[in-house]
This record gives structure tokens, sequence and C-alpha cells, in this order.
């Protein structure tokens, strides 16, 4: 076969082989920068490219890049310098050697794999077998990729050198410098890039926390400060987001923040350190100069007298969870000191460890650039009232800071005290209607408890029902607890039949804290009817027929009885004639 037609079916082969593993793994085509050099007997890192599809980024699989483990083609049409049908590496294992990339995103990405070279094969070049799966024991079609392999230089054959580290990180590349001025609450956020070759695994970015405020200006609120990530890929930029609250015993100044920084170059690899810093602006205290006079008093130095004038809120009522502006006047009482430079800071009261009241804007600060003597400013901040308080005052101190002709620095605090309501909240149970309707007349027993769904007591809770069908009834139920219920076990009278959809009202009416009274309305649904009038029929008893009289009443009976008793004799004499005349006879014979 000539060279030309050698080189036409390792085209065609090397087609046939690409499509095969882009089916296998998914459409993510692999490519080869350049070709890789490693020594014999030595860890080497595989490098390559895969090209990652719109398509291909949607799926939520975890997916690993790997070295597929014993499979090294030997076919006589790879191009003649390649030593076929070796694989270069040591297989310790029969499993394939990967490392985890996570989800896949859209673009052009780098993998990295290492594995120890064999000692025991010739120097030259070598195809080695890469996937990109989500089977980290992918058997399928794998893409090859070319290397060549050396003989160690001045160590022998034994030699083995640890593996240099190919990552670098740049910690607030192209950042401005962080600024937070106290008592703020600081939120910046530094970009780390891997400026490296290859990526970085199993990377964690811990901020390294001083206990002095000289050395680290931030409230330590949390055990750590660790920001992890899974895999930074070479040039791949990543935030680390922090928050803090600047210590009140800072100076102004620039502060050295130090983060270490742990990862790994393959998953099985060592784990190496890195360690960069970056700086924060912090606006504190003002270094003062040490005094010279050990009988220095600040009282013997005159300062302004700055007091709350009057306040107000927009809505006057304040409701918990509500906004609302607070409108203050602060005034310069004293009568012929200056004060500038004023800085005024509020800060809530606190309830369960979190402010009463917070501000809408994120800053509790504001500045006046100077009051005269007897001069006032009015002042407008904006707060939210924290949702589930219980109602009541709560107080918000002021913080003044300030500079006087004889007194720079000077710090003084005042307070009012703010009120807030919470909306009272009331639901009502199951209504039993017993029963579920009624004729004019009757009474119908209505059941159901009142619940208290609020923060608040609901005070003299009446309950009152109102339709033209019934008599109007009020029952009295008294003070409500939050969370607890009153009951309702009422008759009601009909007095007229109901000519509507059957809908009683239901008057809920209850005084808040300040005797304000308020009426909640539910309804309930029955009926009143007429009862049916009774039917007025004429009796008219049936004609009976008469009773016939005794038969010795009847007027045959006395000639029936006449002849019958004259019959009666003649037989009668008949018979005593003949007993005569047979005793005769007899007489006769003797």
């Amino acid at each position: 076969m000539t060279k030309n037609a050698k080189l036409l079916m390792a085209s065609l082969y090397t087609a046939v082989i690409v499509a095969a593993c882009s089916f296998s793994a998914f459409a993510i085509e692999i490519t080869q920068k350049s070709i890789q050099t490693g020594n014999m007997g030595q860890n080497m890192s595989v490098t390559f490219q895969y090209e990652v599809t719109e398509n291909d980024a949607s799926s939520d699989l975890e997916y690993y890049a790997g070295i597929q483990v014993g499979s090294a083609y030997d076919d006589q049409y790879f191009d003649d310098e390649v030593l076929y049908g070796i694989f270069p590496f040591e297989t310790p294992s029969e499993k394939n050697t990967v490392v985890k990339i996570g989800k896949l995103r859209k673009g052009t990405h780098q993998a990295s794999v290492t594995m120890r070279l064999r000692r025991d094969i010739t120097e030259g070049y070598y195809k080695v077998p890469v996937f990109i799966s989500n089977e980290p024991e992918y058997s399928g079609y794998p893409t090859y990729i070319k290397i060549y392999v050396k003989k160690s230089s001045g160590g022998g054959e034994h030699e083995t050198t640890a593996p240099q580290s190919r990552v670098t990180f740049e910690l607030g590349e192209g950042q401005l410098t962080p600024y937070g001025v106290y008592p703020n609450v600081m939120d910046f956020a530094i970009n780390l890039r891997n400026s490296g070759t290859i990526g970085a695994q199993d990377v964690k970015a811990s901020m390294i926390c001083e206990q002095s405020s000289t050395d680290f200006p931030f409230e330590i609120n949390e055990t750590n400060y660790d920001r992890h990530f899974d895999l930074i890929q070479s040039g791949e930029t990543v935030q680390l987001p922090y928050s803090f609250a600047i210590r009140k015993d800072t100076y102004s100044g620039y502060y050295p923040i130090k983060v270490k920084i742990t990862y790994r170059e393959s998953s099985e690899g060592e784990i190496l350190t890195s360690e960069q810093q970056f700086f924060v602006h912090i606006k504190g205290k003002e270094k003062e100069e040490p005094s010279t006079s050990s009988a220095f008093n600040a009282n013997d130095r005159v300062k302004a007298r700055i007091v709350v004038d009057s306040f107000r809120t927009n809505p006057e009522v304040i409701y918990a969870g509500q906004d609302f502006e607070l409108v203050i006047t602060m005034k310069n009482a004293s009568a012929d000191v200056e004060a500038s430079n004023i800085l005024f800071t509020f800060e809530s009261e606190k309830v369960n460890n979190s402010p009463a009241f917070t501000t809408q804007t994120g800053s509790s600060s504001t500045v006046v650039n100077s009051l005269k003597g007897g001069e006032s400013a009015e002042l407008r901040m904006y707060f939210s009232a924290k949702a589930g308080i219980d109602p009541g005052a709560y107080g918000v101190n002021i913080s003044e800071k300030y500079d006087s002709p004889e007194f720079k620095n000077a710090e003084e605090k005042v307070s009012i005290d703010i009120p807030v309501k919470a909306i009272s909240k009331f639901g009502i149970g199951n209504i039993e209607l017993l029963p579920e309707s009624i004729e004019v007349g009757s009474e119908i027993n209505v059941m159901f408890p009142v619940n208290n769904t609020g923060k608040t007591i609901l005070y003299n809770t009446t309950v009152r029902f109102e339709a033209d069908s019934i008599n109007n009834s009020e029952i009295y139920l008294g003070n409500i607890k939050p969370g607890e219920s009153a009951n309702v076990d009422t008759m009601l009278k009909g007095i007229a039949a109901t000519e509507d959809d059957g809908t009683v009202n239901v008057l809920v009416s209850y005084e808040d804290e300040y005797g304000e009274i308020t009426t909640g309305e539910k309804t309930v649904t029955f009926y009143v009817y007429e009862a049916p009038a009774d039917e007025i029929f004429e009796y008219i008893p049936e004609p009976q027929p008469e009773p016939e009289p005794p038969f010795y009443k009847k007027k045959w009976f006395i000639p029936a009885a006449a002849v019958a008793g004259v019959f009666l004799i003649i037989i009668i004499t008949a018979i005593v004639k003949s007993v005569k005349k047979k005793k005769a006879l007899a007489g006769e014979k003797l």
C-alpha cells in the first residue's frame, strides 16, 4: 500500500473513530493543543480540551474526564511514528483513571488527568485514549491524543520526581480596594482567578482571621469563612463573597487580609497550598495624638449640645412589618457653640437579637455639615418595622459624633421611642347549626369558636347576629389572648320568614390596647320559614240507617202474639181433654 493510500485510509479511519467517540461521549468534541512530553517512570498529566455545546450544557448529570485504562489501538493506519498497541501508563487497577469535572457548561474547557508512565517502554510517540462521560467506568470509543515519552534525564530509570504545580491563583485582579465605613455593614466580593495551565480541583479558600483589631478590622461572627469550589478551570474567575461588621475600635486605614487556598491538580492528587492577600480600606475612628499633660480632663473643653427637638413618622401609626419614614429634628441647644462635621448614626433596639427597625437603604448614618448655636436640622430616615414583633414602643439610639471649636470628635448619644402596633386578626371556626332551618317562632342553636390569630389581645370581644328574619342578638366573650379561642353557643329565634338568600351577618367587635374598636364581619346562612296553615273542613256525618226496634216492639207482634196465644190455648185444651179421655177409658177397663 502506498504512503498516500495509507494517509487516506488513516484519515477515513480517524473520522470514523471521532464520530464514534462523539456519539458515545454525548457529542462533546475533544481536541489537543500540543503534543505533551513525559519522562519514563514519572507522573505525567495528560491535558486536553473539550468543547461543550448548549445542548450538552443543559444536562444535570455529573461528568468525568479520564484515561481509558488498557485501551491502546494497534492499527497500521495511524501515522508511522507512533508505537502501536502499547498502553504507556502503569495500571495498578483495572479501573479508568478519572477526574470529576462536575456539570457541563457551555464553551471550551480544559481537563487534566495524571498517571505514572511505565519504565519498561521504548522512547517515542504513543496514543492515549481519553474520554468525557457521565460514567467513570466508560467503556465506549475514546478519543486518542498523542504524547511523547522520553527517558528520564540524569537519574536513570528509577528516578521519580514529584509533580510540579501548574496552578497559579490571582486574588483581587483588576478590582478596586473594598471600602467600608463604621458602623455600616461591609459587603464585598474578591475575584479569584486560576491563571495556571490546568484546572484546580477541590479548591478551598479560607480567610485568615486575626484576633486583634489592629490586624483584622472585622467582627468575627462565624466559625470559619471558607469558600469551596469543586473545580476552577484554567483561566476561570470565581468570586469570594463576604459580609462583615466593622469593629468599633478599628482605626481608619488599610488592612491586609490573608487568604489560604488549598487545592488538588487531580482528583487523586495531593493537597497543595497557596497563600494570597488583598487589602481593604476602613473608615473608622481616627488616631489621636497622645496628650502631654497628665492633668488633662476632657470635661474642661467646651462642646456643643445636640438634642432631639421633635420627631414624627409617616404614616403616623406604624404596624409591625410596615415601612415608614422617620422625620426627626435635631437642634444645637448650645447658645453660641457651633457643631460641625456632624455624623448621626441610628441604632434600633433589638428583639430576639435582631433590630426592631431596619433601614431600607442599607445605611443607618447621615451627615450634617454644621449647626450653629440654636440652629436645627431636619433628618429623614427610612425604616422597616420588623414583622411579628409585639405591640409596644421600641427605642432608637442616635449616636452623635461632631467637632466643636474646642472639642474634636465629641461623642454623644440620645434616644427616642417609636410606638408600633400589631395588626389584630381573628377567625371564626366551623359553624354548627341545629337544626339547619327553623319555622317562625322557633329557635336555632348556633355554635362556633372565635380564634385570635394575631399578636395582640382582643379586648371586650362581642359577637352580634343581624338579619331581618331573626331577633338581633349579642353575646359578650371578653378578652381573647393571642393563639386562644372563645366559644359562641347561643339560641337565635326566627321572627319572620326569610325573603333573601338566607345570609345572617355575624359582627365580631373588639378593642385594642388603646381602646379603639374594630369590627369584623362574617356571614352564616340559614332559613326561617312560615308554618303551613291548617286546612278547615266542615264535618258532615254520613247518614246512618235507623236501628230496627226489637221484635216485640214491632206492629205485627201483638196480633201475632194474640193468634199464637189462641192457638196455644186450643192446643193445651186439646191435650187436657185427651189425657182425661185416656184416664176414663183406663178406669172402665178395670
